[in-house]
């Protein structure tokens, strides 16, 4: 329908060649010339040497016992400084003794065979990497303990030279750290910009019109602070908050694996959506999801939430050893709990001890062994519901799950649960990880360099739950905040938010992550009151603008001088189009719907059993959030994964963020998304406030950008519209006239026209922006 080479000449007519962009000089964070950087002054081990030993070193001196060479162990401190060699004679560290530690001998040994790291290793070291680690020893080989394993202190708050610029604490910590790194904030986004940035990321829905100018008109100092509060305290903000958890939960709607089976798991979803609106407390949304059927008197509710933990996959596929796949469900849920709580890659362990961090496979399944108990079985029959679940009828709904929306079509749902009733099952490590070579029995337990566990709590993962949110434990609370810090600013405090391990990324602003952490506990674990402070902050609400000493000086945005320019999620490019369009169906909870896919995907994939054709819905099924869309994880929606949904085969806690060809066809030829530019333009013309083209593309622009274009903008646009409707012919008629049938007053050219530009703004950069 959209005349594509009109699209194109717009976007590039429409703007200067040299508008808002600026040219990147030759250094930049990730791209730099080693033999140029300069040795700190203070060499710092968890900053400086640290990410040198385990990219380089740890491969054959690390806390794999089964690669180590020469007895030599560079990742525990007493190991690093013991003796070595076969008369012990010898140190590889000395602190503060470059001539007689053997690591500065041989890393700067000018022959290559007896150089470290060996050739054979495949790695090597800059000069400024060697000068880093001489430089280190030189001043003392000062130690310290991986920082994510060293309980979280709460300092007090930095002062900064320009406090007018500070609106609650997170200002201090970052306008200090700019104020190191010879940079200033930027200036404050306009009220467009910044509530529609909010919006967004509040609820996943951008702003009505009505509350766009309701937000300008209010001159009062708390205008912006009612706008939050408001948005938080909407149900679509639990739906936004529930897109992310779905990812980490591996939240699918089929079995997955070759025949991937249709699954009952919604009622979960339900539960979701409404303990963040109601703002449960994080401790409690994670410990019913981890623990809800082990709590005293446990209520269905508590119960349902353990759904969390079986959303794995489950096959049904003839010919599979059963025990194989129910080991395999154990992993899993043992791998997404670590991973998703402890910010931890366990999953390293399954084989072996881990290669980089303190983690050895005797305590990986002492921790999946919490999660060895439930009666289950590895293969299940294709009518067959897995046990364990609950029923939920009308009579359950009435009396404990009222957030369980069921239509009248469903007489009973039966989710999924966690019940432990397998108790005498052992736990035993496997060699190599094979279901069928189990050797050594362990206990039940947590990772000691997390925090102790031992004699503490509770062999089970109610005792697990609690382990996570003692005082000691070091990562809970850091990895939570930090995931809200991701979804508000676009990247973690500490980027690899999947990984806060060694091999992990160092914190920006360690202190700043700290304070919130300690701050998140000690108020409850109150999601809502976190997310406030964060969107409140003057650091969330500065511009994206961006220019050519920010670019030069940090290029990444790792501090924060400006608002990060991130572009719409899957689920929001969607949402945002059905929103602005009027088509939005706001019904919360309730199964899965099937809104339009391309036909014959199902049956292309299909190995000829159950899930073979895709239905889609009809009416305002069609029309719901993408929150709500069918996820068959054989086949998940393709306009989503080419937005970087995730696939939900595993937890996923940080979605890739690409920029391909394929989007921008989506965007120009999702039946969808012309369906809703032809309904908003149908719409524009039928209200009647808008008379004048001038003013249709006003209304237009407005919704999809959230601001009001300028006088070159309109003029462009006018000229836009006026060549639509020129293009307009007889095969384009029959799409039209399906819309114009009850509208006779409309001309034809006229909607074709304005549905061609909204098709058009949908496309530009600025709408498919947070801001």
């Amino acid at each position: 329908m959209v005349p594509f080479l009109l699209v194109l000449l717009f976007k590039y007519i429409s703007k200067d060649k040299n508008e808002g962009y600026n040219k990147l000089s030759s250094t930049s964070e990730n791209n730099y010339d080693t033999a140029e950087m300069k040795v700190p002054d203070n060499v710092d081990y968890i900053f400086d040497v640290k990410p040198i030993l385990s990219d380089r070193c740890y491969l054959c001196h690390g806390p794999d016992e089964g690669t180590r060479e020469a007895g030599l162990r560079l990742d525990i401190k007493e190991n690093a400084y013991a003796a070595i060699g076969k008369e012990l004679d010898r140190h590889a560290i000395i602190p503060g003794d470059t001539i007689n530690s053997q690591m500065v001998y041989r890393i700067n040994n000018p022959d290559v065979e007896k150089r470290m790291p060996p050739l054979t290793s495949n790695l090597s070291l800059t000069d400024y990497e060697r000068k880093v680690l001489t430089k280190w020893i030189q001043q003392g080989a000062v130690w310290k303990d991986h920082w994510a394993f060293v309980p979280p202190v709460k300092s007090d708050l930095p002062a900064v030279s320009h406090s007018e610029l500070v609106a609650n604490e997170i200002d201090n910590f970052i306008l200090k750290t700019l104020e190191q790194k010879g940079l200033k904030p930027s200036e404050k986004a306009s009220k467009e910009k910044l509530i529609r940035r909010v919006s967004f990321d509040l609820t996943g829905l951008p702003p009505s019109i009505d509350a766009l100018d309701s937000f300008l008109n209010d001159d009062s100092a708390d205008a912006y602070e009612k706008v939050v509060d408001k948005l938080l305290a909407s149900t679509a903000y639990g739906e936004r908050m529930s897109a992310n958890w779905l990812d980490i939960a591996r939240y699918a709607d089929t079995h997955g694996y070759q025949d991937d089976l249709e699954r009952v798991m919604w009622p979960w979803r339900d539960w979701v959506i409404s303990a963040f609106n109601r703002n449960l407390p994080y401790n409690d949304f994670i410990e019913w999801q981890l623990a809800g059927d082990l709590l005293p008197d446990a209520s269905l509710e508590q119960i349902l939430a353990t759904g969390f933990n079986r959303n794995h996959k489950i096959t049904q596929e003839g010919g599979v050893i059963d025990e194989e796949y129910r080991v395999e469900y154990v992993l899993d849920r043992a791998n997404t709990t670590s991973k998703a709580l402890l910010g931890l890659t366990m999953e390293c362990a399954q084989c072996h001890d881990h290669k980089y961090d303190p983690i050895s496979q005797r305590e990986y399944y002492s921790f999946y062994g919490f999660f060895n108990h439930v009666d289950e079985k590895g293969l299940i029959g294709y009518d067959e519901i897995p046990e364990p679940n609950i029923t939920i009828t009308q009579k359950e709904i009435e009396e404990a799950l009222s957030f369980v929306n069921m239509p009248d079509s469903i007489k009973e749902a039966k989710p999924m649960v966690m019940r432990d009733n397998k108790a005498q099952r052992k736990t035993y490590i496997l060699n190599r990880g094979a279901y069928d070579a189990p050797t050594d029995e362990v206990q039940l337990a947590a990772p000691e360099m997390v925090a102790p566990f031992e004699g503490k709590y509770e062999r089970n993962r109610l005792g697990l739950a609690k382990w996570l949110f003692n005082e000691e434990n070091s990562l809970t609370a850091r990895v939570a905040v930090n995931r809200m810090w991701q979804q508000i600013f676009g990247v973690g405090i500490v980027s690899s938010s999947a990984d806060f391990g060694n091999q992990g990324a160092l914190p920006s602003h360690p202190e700043l992550l700290d304070w919130l952490a300690i701050t998140f506990r000690e108020e409850g674990w109150d999601m809502k009151k976190m997310m406030k402070r964060m969107v409140l902050s003057n650091t969330y609400q500065q511009t994206s603008k961006t220019n050519e000493k920010l670019l030069e000086l940090d290029p990444n945005n790792k501090y924060l001088a400006r608002n990060s320019r991130d572009k719409l999620t899957a689920e929001m490019i969607r949402d945002n189009a059905l929103s602005v369009s009027g088509l939005l169906v706001e019904k919360v909870g309730g199964p899965s719907v099937k809104p339009y896919q391309p036909p014959g995907i199902w049956e292309e994939t299909t190995s000829g059993q159950g899930l073979t054709k895709y239905f889609m819905d009809s009416g305002g099924n069609q029309y719901r959030r993408s929150l709500y869309t069918f996820w068959k994880r054989t086949v998940p929606p393709p306009a989503m994964m080419t937005f970087d949904a995730a696939g939900r085969d595993l937890c996923t806690v940080e979605r890739q963020k690409t920029s391909t060809p394929l989007q921008a066809l989506v965007m120009l030829n999702d039946p969808v998304l012309i369906e809703a530019a032809q309904v908003m333009a149908l719409n524009t013309l039928k209200e009647g406030g808008a008379k004048t083209d001038e003013e249709r593309i006003v209304h237009i622009f407005r919704k999809l950008t959230s601001r009001t274009p300028d006088t070159e903008e309109k003029e462009k646009l006018l000229t836009f519209l006026k060549n639509a409707e020129q293009e307009y012919n007889e095969k384009e008629a029959q799409k039209i006239n399906e819309l114009i049938e009850v509208n006779q007053s409309i001309k034809a050219e006229k909607l074709y026209g304005l549905s061609v530009l909204t098709s058009l703004v949908f496309n530009l950069d600025e709408a498919i922006v947070k801001a």
